[in-house]
């Protein structure tokens, strides 16, 4: 089901309804009422009349009933934010959504720089996260893309200026999305992407895509317990001496000493705990 301006457009079968929402859920005052990625149910009249229970919900953007959260940067031009790439993980992992790491325009890159991004994105590996080295000049990698996304419901975003209308057109193998040039002054992209879309691919399945990624708050994690269990490779490290252990000052730390013995990389558990300081000073201070 898609939104726009008011109007929502559910498809069923072959054919598109242009829908209103009525009853209870055109009364209740939420964003959340109904959401692109929503199945629903319609009358005769064509007003939306039933919202099936979600699999999940992700809050920014709004949208329902994801399979994978594609989170797409480049290689180069401009250069991969480690930073954002870790902290969208996050918010993966927080909505309990596959995360799917996509790489764009690697035929900008020479063998040395090759060679340096996939050292860079070790980490996914280790966390089960699967990642794509994809040119959309050059068609590399697309068909194996569109494989991998056959029958899902796919989330797509990531920074302006990484390709990522370019990359959608492709897999649909018609222009659908307006596309922008990357400033090469500023070296940053012009936003071109307006509303959330759920556009259909012609293998089967959907992708929504989704505005709204350029600027990323952290999600509303309610304590230190919660932040931990969003990193992977925290887990089944064996015991810390202290059942509420923070990893971050403690003695006999199962964490720190995988950070030491290399089972977790130093940069990811940097990224852990630069995030616990910022929830700590802006949020779970208010409670204390």
């Amino acid at each position: 089901m898609n939104k726009i301006q008011g109007f929502y457009y559910v498809k069923s079968e072959n054919n598109v309804y242009e829908c209103k929402l009525r009853g209870i859920l055109k009364r209740k005052e939420s964003k959340d009422n109904c959401v692109v990625g929503d199945i629903v149910e319609i009358s005769e009249d064509n007003s939306i009349i039933n919202v099936e229970k979600r699999k999940n919900l992700v809050e920014r953007p709004l949208v329902a009933n994801i399979d994978y959260l594609v989170i797409q940067f480049a290689a180069k031009d401009p250069d991969i934010d480690y930073e954002r790439l870790n902290l969208l993980l996050l918010r993966s992992f927080y909505y309990k959504i596959t995360p799917l790491v996509i790489i764009n325009k690697i035929d900008l890159l020479n063998d040395h720089e090759m060679t340096e991004l996939k050292k860079g994105l070790e980490f996914l590996e280790k966390i089960n996260i699967k990642y794509f080295l994809i040119s959309q000049k050059e068609n590399i990698g697309i068909e194996e893309l569109k494989l991998f996304l056959k029958d899902k419901i796919t989330a797509f975003g990531g920074p302006s200026g990484v390709g990522k209308s370019s990359i959608i057109n492709l897999l649909q193998n018609e222009k659908k999305l307006e596309t922008g040039e990357t400033s090469k002054r500023l070296r940053r992209g012009k936003h071109t992407t307006k509303d959330t879309n759920l556009l259909e691919l012609i293998g089967g399945g959907y992708i929504i895509d989704t505005p709204g990624f350029s600027s990323v708050e952290l999600p509303d994690i309610k304590d230190a317990q919660e932040l931990i269990a969003l990193f992977p490779e925290f887990s089944n490290r064996g015991d810390c001496k202290f059942n509420n252990c923070l990893h971050l000052n403690e003695p006999s730390c199962a964490i720190k000493e995988a950070v030491k013995n290399g089972e977790i990389l130093e940069e990811r558990y940097n990224f852990y705990k630069k995030v616990y300081e910022k929830l700590k000073q802006e949020r779970w201070n208010k409670y204390e």
